[in-house]
């Protein structure tokens, strides 16, 4: 009942309208015409991430791995916990709870380091990523019209490529070090991805606690690699296209997961 609550919510949320889309679509190919109402709802803000985060809760107590919660406002403060709610990272219950009842003071080394990771975040946010983002935006529509060149194109793809990062890992740090100064202490979630050396390393070091999420949650109980090697890269396809799916509700997200599923 918990993971079905969870996933219809998300699901009516982000993807009923994509849904209602690729339906209309899959009709038009066979010369039909399909007109379907719209749901004209708003998409609230950060539900993927505490999406995850309640169902790891439900996940770890059916597993025995954590004990269930006596009183609901813990629960409540590991879901809506506000430095990392709305863009993660996607904290676990086994990594939050245990630290909820622990005795708080300010030690001057702890504020330290999280005001730094503070500031790297929001150097990384408004001074890296926001530039970059005006010049892509500015030249980005002539990256595909005939004029453009082969040379820009690729320039684009990698300011693009430093813009998503540095917006991405600048928030996940602003996060863990608001969380640290609070006395929390939340995972990392980027390792350097863009070094990294094959498509597996790079799931590894980006986005880190998605990944590992899908791997324990997901790709662990479809069986893994501990089957045979045709199955091993049906597992891993599929939970690819659905990370990719996770991102947005579109198509071209999908392409995207079945690329990473590819490679």
């Amino acid at each position: 009942v918990s993971l079905a609550t969870n996933l219809g919510l998300l699901g009516f949320f982000k993807y009923a309208n994509f849904g209602l889309d690729s339906a209309e679509q899959v009709v038009a190919l066979f010369g039909l015409e399909l007109s379907l109402p719209r749901l004209d709802v708003v998409l609230p803000m950060g539900i993927s991430f505490y999406t995850f985060q309640s169902m790891s809760y439900t996940i770890d107590v059916y597993r025995g791995v954590l004990a269930p919660l006596r009183g609901f406002v813990p629960f409540l403060l590991y879901i809506s916990f506000f430095p990392q709610l709305v863009a993660g990272p996607i904290v676990r219950a086994t990594e939050f709870l245990p630290q909820i009842g622990r005795v708080r003071r300010l030690h001057l080394p702890v504020f330290a380091e999280g005001m730094y990771m503070m500031i790297v975040g929001a150097f990384l946010k408004m001074v890296c990523a926001d530039n970059l983002g005006k010049y892509v935006d500015a030249h980005w529509a002539t990256g595909y019209s005939h004029e453009a060149s082969a040379g820009m194109v690729i320039v684009l793809t990698l300011l693009f490529s430093g813009q998503i990062f540095c917006d991405f890992a600048g928030y996940s740090s602003i996060a863990r070090g608001l969380a640290l100064i609070l006395g929390y202490r939340l995972p990392v979630n980027f390792n350097a991805p863009y070094i990294a050396a094959s498509f597996k390393n790079f799931w590894e070091r980006w986005h880190i606690t998605l990944s590992s999420w899908l791997r324990d949650y997901l790709y662990v109980p479809l069986g893994g690699n501990r089957i045979s090697r045709r199955r091993t890269y049906v597992n891993l396809m599929l939970v690819m296209l659905l990370g990719g799916l996770w991102h947005g509700a579109a198509v071209t997200y999908i392409v995207w997961g079945a690329l990473h599923g590819a490679g």
